[in-house]
């Protein structure tokens, strides 16, 4: 097991408030874990700084050993980061479809090996994403891929959202704030195995108020790393299994 993702001394301000008082955490890979805290505990804000949307005022952020704390979202996301935010975490002015080809880049063609001396080949159709991974996961979407995603409810929105980390291949670090908001406990129950199956290969980091029972009974089996904040900083650290002994 790598060492993931770190923060260290973090301190994260928005406007006069700080936020994150000098939070050191730290999320191995391949493992799940989870961010407790009640709302205004700082998840949210310590999800964004690991993601490089939330600026540190002081601190770092370290990845397998690295330190990437002045690299930009879209440059952690190039190395392998998936951020799924809260809210709206879609596109919605574009297809269920069209948000699901996004996150599964078409298979490029094969380039020219001699540009100079070949002639250029007869264009033929871009090849379309293959999105089955997302629609075995959440079969659900399938009758809706022709839909505009701003019009779905808030729980096939989620379902939209998490898709990303489906079909991001090369995540290597996944970072989900709050997964089953809005869905119903069927989905809830059957996101969580996907994550369980995501934490198998990637590190894996998600937000929640509470432990969830479906997460409960996989930390029974395997471990299960815990943060828990408040009030922007961290209170306890240690496995699923000590906190159900508090």
């Amino acid at each position: 097991m790598r060492t993931g993702i770190e923060l260290h001394e973090a301190r994260v301000h928005h406007g006069p408030l700080e936020a994150l008082h000098g939070v050191t955490l730290a999320a191995p890979s391949p493992c799940l874990t989870v961010l407790l805290g009640r709302n205004g505990s700082g998840r949210t804000t310590t999800l964004r700084a690991l993601a490089g949307t939330a600026p540190l005022t002081t601190g770092t952020v370290t990845w397998d050993g690295t330190d990437v704390t002045r690299l930009t979202a879209h440059e952690r996301a190039q190395r392998g980061l998936c951020f799924v935010p809260d809210g709206q975490a879609v596109f919605g002015h574009l297809t269920v479809a069209e948000n699901l080809e996004l996150s599964t880049p078409a298979p490029n063609a094969h380039p020219n090996p001699n540009p100079k001396t070949q002639s250029a080949p007869a264009p033929t159709p871009t090849p379309r994403a293959d999105i089955t991974p997302a629609l075995t996961t959440y079969p659900e979407l399938r009758p809706l891929l022709l839909r505009r995603a701003g019009t779905l409810s808030g729980g096939e929105q989620r379902m939209l959202a998490l898709s990303r980390a489906v079909l991001t291949a090369h995540a290597r670090v996944i970072l989900i704030d709050e997964p089953t908001q809005g869905m119903s406990p069927t989905v809830a129950s059957r996101t969580y195995d996907l994550l369980v199956g995501l934490s198998a290969r990637a590190c894996v980091l998600t937000a929640e108020q509470r432990l969830p029972p479906g997460l409960r009974e996989h930390a029974s089996r395997t471990a299960v790393v815990v943060h828990e904040l408040r009030r922007g900083a961290v209170v306890f650290s240690g496995e699923a299994t000590e906190l159900n002994r508090r």
